[in-house]
């Protein structure tokens, strides 16, 4: 970039751990920091606004920040603003290391609340001084929340939240000693889900197997309280909940050689409540994950456990012994219709599964095959299965014969040019829209992340991550888009000369795609084919944005 227009130009850095409207948010943080540089005469040329919602100021492992570095790097601002430094980081290594590139890329950094400014000696040192506060703040935050870990596990009672399947929420009043009433909440039984849950721990120990209790549950009609069949992912999670395991002996020494912070007596795990366990999540980078056993904060409960100690061991230990063998989908590396297949019966997948046999060319031969089938072992879906060797070959076939008509395939071509000309008349505005919206969209699953792990281990994790799969299709449906201005912005910056050469070589698209890799091929279907339906004789082409246009009959 010209020195002269890095020199006018400044960058804006917000964050904030997560959404509440309210107090420093990602606005008003802007805000104030447009108004600085208003007032200083600051970003006469642009300026560029960084933004990242729902990530801790632990870690720089921040998408927008990435991306600010990025641009910093390249030389497109000689200026960063933030409003308060631990905006930018509350560990002092990070910040420190941050400052030395930024003073490196001769880059000034001033922070709006302190008034810091690192364009003065005084001012980097002064910058430092309040880093090291900030990561004070920072380490003593954690130490109050596990105090107040500690502080609940006296009362051993219910925070809130989604309740895990088996029980319920019920408020309880009590009196304290000075008289006032105060309200909390313990777990009580719902006998009817308790017993899915003593079903489900019998037959995992019976069965030795997350995939084989699955399919049992699939068989016997056992869903979920909310109507759903119960997933591998929420049958592990049921399993290595310790709010079912009853606080008995047992109990005790299991969680005693997992390192747990008990915070009972052994004598009161007398077998007569269960156990509720605190601190088992921690929040890192983008959302919550799960902490080591060695860190919770475990007590006796007020409500009535549902398994046995040792029953819930055994589970602990079983799923520990199977967790080098744990369910993978078979994957075919030379399969092209993943991801598009569908079955007609039900819906669901298909996916490729491997045999053992060669085909006569000596490529290993597969076949796709319905997932709820599988999962039920046929019960709930009988589809046939389809030769995936087969099926891939006639819908590659049937894509080659799209530029057949030469004059037609090459009036879409130009149709296309014209098209992208329009796309693109304000190409910097749509594609600020998109990335915009993109951004948007990673906060949403950034926060239902949190949500996850909030939930706690209940059914609601599968409705919750159900909807982190749509925002995933929702994020590369706009990546799509984006590609596709960006795409077209390219086009149309093609001389005429060059569009003809493309013109000519698109021309012979049947070649081109014969000369593709597995991994190509499959790239391109996906953006010529918005999904293909497998009806047990037939396979239903649909071409992105058309009616079927074709069907393939195996």
């Amino acid at each position: 970039m010209d020195a002269d227009k890095k020199g006018s130009r400044a960058a804006v850095y917000s964050r904030k751990s997560r959404f509440t409207g309210r107090g420093e948010s990602i606005e008003n943080q802007v805000e104030l920091c447009l108004r600085y540089l208003q007032e200083h005469g600051g970003g006469a040329d642009g300026i560029l606004i960084y933004e990242d919602e729902g990530f801790s100021g632990g870690s720089l492992d921040r998408p927008q920040f990435r991306k600010m570095m990025k641009d910093a790097r390249a030389g497109d601002f000689s200026s960063l603003v933030c409003y308060r430094l631990d905006r930018i980081s509350r560990n002092i290594g990070d910040f420190a290391k941050l400052i030395e590139e930024l003073n490196r890329l001769h880059i000034s950094f001033v922070s709006v609340r302190e008034q810091f400014d690192t364009s003065s000696p005084m001012g980097r040192a002064m910058m430092y001084i309040a880093s090291v506060f900030s990561q004070l703040e920072r380490e003593t935050i954690a130490e109050r929340i596990r105090d107040n870990m500690l502080e609940l596990a006296k009362t051993g009672r219910w925070l809130g939240g989604t309740t895990p399947t088996g029980y319920a929420s019920e408020a309880v009043r009590s009196v304290t000693a000075d008289g006032k009433t105060r309200k909390s909440c313990k777990l009580k039984l719902v006998p009817e889900e308790a017993e899915i849950v003593r079903l489900i721990f019998h037959k995992f120990s019976e069965l030795n197997s997350l995939t084989k209790t699955e399919t049992f549950l699939m068989q016997n009609g056992v869903k979920t309280r909310k109507g759903n069949w119960f997933s591998r992912f929420a049958i592990r999670n049921i399993l290595e909940n310790p709010v079912y395991m009853t606080a008995d002996s047992d109990a005790y020494r299991c969680l005693k050689e997992s390192g747990a912070e008990i915070f009972a007596g052994e004598k009161d795990f007398d077998g007569r409540h269960g156990v509720m366990a605190y601190n088992k999540t921690t929040q890192a980078g983008k959302g919550k994950q799960a902490r080591d056993k060695s860190d919770w904060i475990v007590t006796t409960g007020k409500h009535p456990g549902i398994v046995t100690g040792a029953q819930w061991a055994e589970a602990q230990r079983l799923l520990q012994q199977n967790r080098s063998k744990a369910f993978h989908k078979p994957r075919s590396g030379i399969a092209l219709l993943s991801g598009l297949l569908r079955c007609s019966g039900c819906g669901s997948f298909m996916r490729p599964k491997l045999t053992r046999r060669l085909s006569p060319s000596g490529e290993p031969v597969y076949t796709y095959l319905c997932e709820m089938k599988e999962r039920s072992h046929g019960q709930n879906c009988s589809m046939k299965n389809v030769c995936g060797n087969d099926l891939d070959q006639a819908i590659c076939d049937e894509v080659k014969k799209l530029p057949e008509d030469s004059e037609s395939f090459l009036a879409l071509l130009d149709k296309e040019y014209r098209s992208a000309e329009s796309l693109t008349s304000e190409p910097d505005a749509e594609a600020e829209r998109l990335h915009k919206a993109l951004l948007e969209n990673d906060r949403d699953v950034s926060a239902l992340i949190t949500a996850l792990s909030e939930a706690g281990n209940t059914p609601a994790r599968e409705d919750i991550l159900h909807r982190i799969n749509e925002l995933h299709e929702k994020g590369n449906k706009i990546k799509n888009q984006l590609d596709k201005v960006e795409n077209a912005n390219r086009i149309c910056a093609l001389s005429s000369v060059e569009y003809s050469a493309v013109v000519r070589q698109m021309s012979s698209f049947p070649e081109m795609f014969d000369a593709m890799t597995a991994e190509q091929k499959r790239a391109a279907l996906r953006d010529l084919l918005e999904k293909v339906v497998w009806d047990g004789e037939t396979a239903h082409v649909y071409f992105s944005g058309k009616e079927p246009l074709c069907d393939r009959r195996k």
